[in-house]
């Protein structure tokens, strides 16, 4: 029944579907026949063309120039456009409204009271002082309760009259007699800040390229000392001695050991915003006050004092004092005829002073052994091997950079000062010093006397806490400097970099350095800290030393010859020296191009025949755990230093690590 119930309702569709297939087989068919018949057509067959080939390319060729000339005018139009609304200028956006800063330098000369004397009463009382002072014509009108206040009021406007015309009138003069610049006034200070800087050198100069790249619009006060910008002082004791030409030494410009010539400023003049303008700057602006010194801070109020009065409220608050050269006890008593023969090397005053006696002295004694003394003392070594000018380096040590080095490579580093025309005095106490009868100096040491005349002296530094005590800000008792946490925070909104901070340091506990690397990464991190990163310290800083274009020495950590070593050595090639380096990277400055290097592909070590220092590295022990690194004539490697410091194990063969900075393999 089911069967026949499906028949009965499919039967009526059959016809229709048995046409549809007969339909398309019929299809079929004829599209076979048509293939089977279909054969290539001939020539007559094909189209004649209505026009001739030169008038279809020429149409076709101004079809194309049309719309070649129509993408043009788009892709014109689109750069056009492009220009106006995209700023493709790569100066940052707050430095574009920078114009020409003049800073001039301190009075020498104080205003006399005979200055003031010989002033008219014209001068004195120009029009709008008379203006201000005449005021005391509605005194009557005033009531008799008012009088005191109204006569100090009297008293405060002529006295200030008389200030301003005596400060006009010494400008006048000054113009006249001392066409140099002069430093800006009290008035054109800025009686607030957002940042302050205390110190222009490397920290604060770190600290606000920071700063800004993270806070474009910042306005930045810099307070300097000095009567200069900010500059780097590395070369002070290497580069600059061996420039000859006189006026590139003057302003201050050397050639890096590849013989690319650099400034020793960080920025030129136009990089500044002039004091008179930073307030009013929409993009903010770094400025600078030379000449000026900081010599307390109220952290409660957040306001600078000045030690010529001034007051400055700021925001936030950097100290970047520095160091102040050390002296030996025994010169506290020496009269002034010696001390004026006597140069505490620090700043370039101390440079150009020391530049124009070596150009008149026959004998020059420098008194230290470590770093900066080491480094004169080579330098120095060219004018004696040109027979122009005797060395004397003495010092209380048995070598060079005793100190630090290994005794077997302060050894090493001894003969090659003396190679280098020095005479070196080791083992020798300084006694005192005295005016010789020729009138040179006698410096009295253990080991006999010399006679010389100019003594240097580089017995290191301390830290510039001068304002610690009127400041109430913490010092470290045991390393000096201002006691700051792992931010490099002392107060809030008040921190510290550079020489004068003594800071936790996770991997060696709390310490203060000293060296130019120091300089930046810690006021790099401190200018982060400003804008409100809240950046713990964790990058390990470097030093470095060089004695001339030929060796040279970076080192990071704890390196103290106190402490166990372990030296792993190789032959010196031709691109194992500071010269080399700085021609490869094209930087003299070792903490910019130590960041920029790659880590070298390790070979096979090879032990040298015989010892041999030319090369190497030495790892500094405490309690079997290496605390220090120093790299002797290999470079930019300290990124592998860092990562062993870091990683703080205890290894059974040091030979095995001295693989991973390659000072077997070739670049």
């Amino acid at each position: 029944m089911s069967m026949l119930r499906s028949f009965k309702v499919l039967a009526p569709k059959f016809p229709v579907a048995l046409t549809a297939a007969t339909r398309n087989l019929s299809r079929g068919v004829v599209r076979n026949k048509a293939l089977q018949n279909w054969s290539r057509p001939s020539i007559d067959e094909l189209l004649v063309p209505k026009n001739s080939w030169q008038q279809v390319h020429a149409r076709n060729q101004k079809r194309y120039n049309a719309q070649l000339l129509f993408g043009s005018m788009v892709f014109g139009g689109t750069v056009f456009a492009a220009s106006i609304i995209i700023n493709f200028n790569p100066i940052p956006k707050f430095l574009r409204s920078v114009k020409i800063v003049t800073i001039t330098p301190k009075l020498d000369k104080e205003i006399s009271s005979d200055a003031v004397e010989d002033l008219s009463d014209e001068t004195v009382l120009e029009h709008e002082d008379l203006v201000e002072l005449g005021t005391h014509e509605t005194a009557d009108a005033v009531p008799s309760h008012h009088e005191p206040e109204m006569a100090v009021s009297m008293v405060d406007r002529s006295v200030a009259v008389a200030v301003n015309a005596v400060e006009r009138a010494a400008a006048a003069r000054a113009d006249v007699e001392e066409p140099k610049e002069k430093l800006p006034t009290l008035q054109q200070l800025p009686a607030e800040v957002q940042y302050l800087l205390v110190g222009a050198g490397t920290a604060s100069f770190a600290a606000f390229r920071a700063i800004k790249s993270r806070d474009p619009t910042a306005k930045i006060l810099i307070i300097g000392d000095e009567d200069r910008l900010p500059y780097m002082r590395p070369p002070l004791s290497k580069e600059l001695w061996f420039v000859s030409d006189a006026a590139a030494k003057q302003e201050l410009k050397f050639k890096q050991w590849n013989g690319r010539e650099r400034s020793l400023y960080f920025e030129p003049n136009a990089f500044y915003t002039p004091l008179n303008e930073l307030d009013e700057s929409k993009n903010g602006g770094i400025s600078v006050a030379t000449g000026r010194k900081v010599v307390r801070i109220d952290t409660e109020n957040q306001v600078a004092h000045l030690s010529d009065g001034a007051k400055i409220k700021y925001g936030k608050c950097l100290l970047a004092t520095g160091g102040i050269p050390k002296t030996l006890p025994v010169l506290a008593s020496s009269a002034e005829d010696v001390l004026s023969s006597i140069t505490r090397f620090r700043t370039v005053e101390d440079f150009h002073k020391l530049d124009a006696v070596l150009n008149t002295a026959k004998s020059v004694t420098i008194l230290g052994g470590g770093f900066l003394g080491s480094e004169l003392a080579c330098a120095f070594g060219q004018r004696a091997k040109a027979g122009i000018l005797e060395v004397n380096q003495a010092y209380q040590e048995a070598g060079n950079m005793a100190k630090v080095l290994p005794e077997y490579l302060s050894e090493w580093t001894t003969e090659k000062v003396k190679s280098e025309g020095v005479n070196v005095i080791p083992n020798s106490r300084i006694k005192g010093i005295k005016r010789a009868s020729n009138g040179r100096l006698l410096v009295d040491l253990s080991t006999g006397a010399v006679e010389t005349d100019h003594v240097v002296v580089a017995v290191g530094v301390e830290p510039d806490s001068q304002l610690a005590g009127a400041s109430n800000i913490q010092v470290d008792s045991e390393h000096g400097g201002f006691m700051v946490n792992d931010k490099f925070e002392a107060a809030p909104n008040l921190w510290v970099a550079g020489d004068a901070a003594a800071f936790l340091d996770p991997q060696l506990g709390r310490r203060r350095v000293e060296h130019h690397d120091h300089a930046v990464v810690s006021g790099r991190l401190a200018g982060e800290n400003m804008t409100g990163a809240d950046k713990s310290y964790t990058h390990q800083s470097m030093f470095w030393s060089d004695l001339g274009p030929d060796v040279g020495y970076e080192a990071i950590g704890i390196v103290d010859s106190k402490l166990p070593t372990v030296g792993v050595f190789a032959k010196q090639t031709e691109t194992d020296t500071p010269k080399a380096v700085v021609t490869k990277s094209g930087e003299s400055d070792r903490s910019i191009s130590e960041e920029k290097a790659q880590v070298p592909v390790v070979s096979n070590i090879q032990t040298p025949d015989g010892e041999d220092y030319g090369k190497g590295v030495i790892f500094y022990l405490k309690e079997n755990k290496i605390v220090g690194v120093l790299l002797w004539n290999v470079f930019n490697r300290m990124n592998i230093a860092r990562r062993v410091l870091k990683e703080g194990k205890s290894y059974d063969d040091l030979t095995e690590v001295a693989k991973l900075f390659n000072i077997h393999g070739a670049e």
